[in-house]
């Protein structure tokens, strides 16, 4: 029987349209009926997941920033933050900012970009969260003086695929890369990820490994696919994420978090 249900947000619990569909709400109310835990786990912020939160009832710890932050989203404990090193992040801006890139800074769960750019207003619209605009980001990262929780660059797929090739040998192991959709490249601490932040919801709770049950459908879910006892994919993931599944559910829009829930849960009951 598993004891915790760890879903993805955006091509995975959310629809086309970026809502909770009807039957997602209530397969997440059946689950934590019976007393198992169900937490999100996301590239977003905390902010943009607490809303999600909310509207599902769940109040076990969010994974969010990719894993970077592990708040609760009942008393807004912090179970662990693991930010990213100030002179990475001075780094990371002064390498790709040459190319014009749009980019993202993530501080105290506020997001700021150096100037109004439809790619960040799209973002923004994406994760219903206001822009912060401050200029240089250089300039504004240095005056604050604090590390970020993440970094986040916008471009095209072969574009960004560039720069990860370029920059994954500078940094090696010093940061963790990874792409949470096709034109976002994001930039954490080396031991933020969807993995390591299941792992210390698990140990919260006193779940062991084999009992947690992974959902999501993309690049920056691969750890915690790889991690929990099972790993589900959704049907709308792209091949070299489905390989890595234990399981292919159904599509986001063909209700594949409810037929993995019920087939795998529920059933276990």
């Amino acid at each position: 029987m598993y004891r915790l249900v760890a879903l993805d947000l955006d091509d995975t619990l959310l629809d086309k349209n970026l809502e909770v569909p009807a039957g997602n709400k209530q397969i997440v109310s059946e689950v934590m009926a019976r007393g198992i835990y169900v937490t999100l786990a996301t590239g977003r912020m905390f902010r943009s997941s607490l809303t999600l939160a909310r509207e599902l009832q769940i109040k076990a710890p969010l994974i969010t920033y990719q894993g970077a932050l592990v708040k609760h989203s009942d008393t807004g404990e912090v179970l662990f933050h693991r930010p990213v090193p100030l002179d990475y992040a001075l780094d990371i801006v002064s390498r790709v900012g040459k190319y014009g890139y749009h980019i993202n800074i993530y501080l105290d769960d506020y997001l700021y970009v150096a100037q109004d750019t439809e790619a960040g207003r799209r973002y923004a619209s994406l994760s219903r969260i206001p822009l912060e605009v401050v200029g240089d980001l250089g300039r504004f990262l240095t005056s604050r003086q604090q590390d970020p929780t993440k970094v986040l660059v916008v471009s095209t797929e072969p574009r960004l695929d560039e720069l990860a090739a370029e920059l994954k040998p500078i940094y090696s192991d010093k940061l963790h890369i990874t792409k949470s959709k096709p034109h976002f490249l994001e930039f954490s601490h080396p031991l933020a990820n969807k993995g390591h932040a299941l792992e210390a919801v698990a140990d919260y709770y006193g779940v062991p490994r084999e009992k947690v049950m992974a959902v999501g459908d993309s690049y920056n879910d691969l750890e915690m696919i790889d991690w929990a006892g099972l790993g589900v994919v959704m049907g709308n993931a792209r091949k070299e994420i489905k390989d890595r599944a234990d399981y292919v559910t159904l599509p986001n829009d063909e209700g594949g978090v409810v037929h993995a829930m019920r087939k795998f849960v529920l059933s276990k009951q």
